[in-house]
């Protein structure tokens, strides 16, 4: 059985070929100054159509502690994020995007808060270099408005960027949803959450892989997630339609008692279509949850990986890899790779 690293740095990478090398690079550096040889940097092939699992292969060729896991297609960010915590055996996992937008270096600041007890140490954002002010207003909109509607305390301002312990990372992998919001997730497990601000950097290189549309997804799963807030807003919107339909049937009624005929087909039409917008607006939030449900109900597994790569020898790890519990999949990537230790590095030497 290998020896289980102390560090693992997990990174999700979707068309990175430009930065990779520099994400590397840093991310190496900042690991071993804290573990010394005793980490492992996970690179998450999610289905690119570029050159970034050659990048990769060159790269475990290269560094041993580097480790290639390849999907069979694109999954999404939350699910290749997912795919890598499943693939690290360390006894800290840094959870980092590949685009250097959160510096690898601040690992240096999180590693000694974990030491004093934290069981998470999360980056905050203070500022956001290089992003539209569309973005920008739209993330403040979208924390904001999650922070109302969730059933747990979901901090503001922040992303997936943070330093875990092996017991939270378990218990995160243990976790059954497939819809995944991993900061949410995160939250949801508690313990002591320790935040760490920081300036937010613009992409070292590429553009964004997170279009409007893929914005407004990823907010869905995180509302749909966390909070049934919307149900209930539902709820409202119906019994206040409700009651504006019963006023409007007792002034007809007495309007008519009356002698006089409604008239005004406009305004007919108009209440009409607002009662029809609010049906709709209600189905369609039943649907979303409705949706989800009938995803879970199907129990397909999370991810596929193709292979995963270490040095110069792939493996292939069983079917039911994304089924399996923590400790069965550290077994399993034992098996896979049956040569090569992590050396262990001295607890002194951790935090520097």
């Amino acid at each position: 059985m290998t020896q289980e690293p102390f560090l693992s740095i997990v990174a999700p990478c979707h068309n990175e070929e430009e930065g990779l090398r520099e994400f590397c690079r840093r991310a190496v550096a900042a690991a071993r100054s804290v573990a010394g040889d005793a980490f492992e940097l996970i690179l998450v092939d999610d289905g690119s159509s570029d050159r970034t699992w050659e990048i990769i292969s060159e790269l475990a060729a290269d560094v041993p502690q580097v480790l290639g896991v390849r999907l069979l297609r694109n999954h999404g960010h939350q699910l290749a994020s997912t795919a890598g915590l499943s693939a690290s055996r360390g006894e800290r996992v840094l959870l980092i995007d590949a685009d250097l937008q959160d510096p690898p270096e601040l690992l240096l600041m999180m590693m000694p808060i974990m030491e004093r007890g934290a069981d998470v140490v999360y980056g905050q954002r203070t500022r956001r270099e290089g992003e539209t002010w569309f973005k920008l207003a739209s993330a403040s909109l979208f924390y904001r408005a999650l922070s109302r509607l969730a059933s747990v305390t979901i901090p503001r301002d922040t992303g997936d960027f943070r330093l875990m312990s092996r017991r939270v990372v378990d218990i995160l992998l243990a976790m059954p949803e497939r819809d995944r919001f991993i900061r949410g997730m995160v939250s949801w497990i508690g313990g002591r959450q320790v935040a760490l601000p920081y300036e937010r950097d613009a992409r070292f290189a590429g553009a964004t892989k997170y279009p409007l549309r893929k914005m407004i997804n990823f907010a869905l799963d995180a509302i749909t997630s966390f909070s049934t807030t919307p149900l209930r807003i539902a709820t409202w919107l119906g019994m206040i339609s409700a009651c504006v339909a019963i006023s409007l049937l007792v002034y007809t009624f007495v309007r008519w008692l009356e002698g006089e005929t409604v008239t005004g087909w406009s305004s007919i039409m108009a209440a009409v279509s607002a009662f029809s917008a609010i049906q709709l607006i209600c189905i369609g939030i039943i649907g979303e949850y409705l949706g989800r449900l009938v995803q879970e109900s199907k129990k397909r597994p999370m991810f596929m990986i193709e292979t995963i790569l270490r040095g110069g020898e792939h493996a292939e790890l069983p079917t039911a890899f994304p089924e399996m519990n923590a400790s069965d999949k550290r077994a399993a990537l034992d098996v896979a790779f049956t040569s090569g230790e992590f050396p262990r590095a001295q607890k002194s030497s951790r935090i520097g």
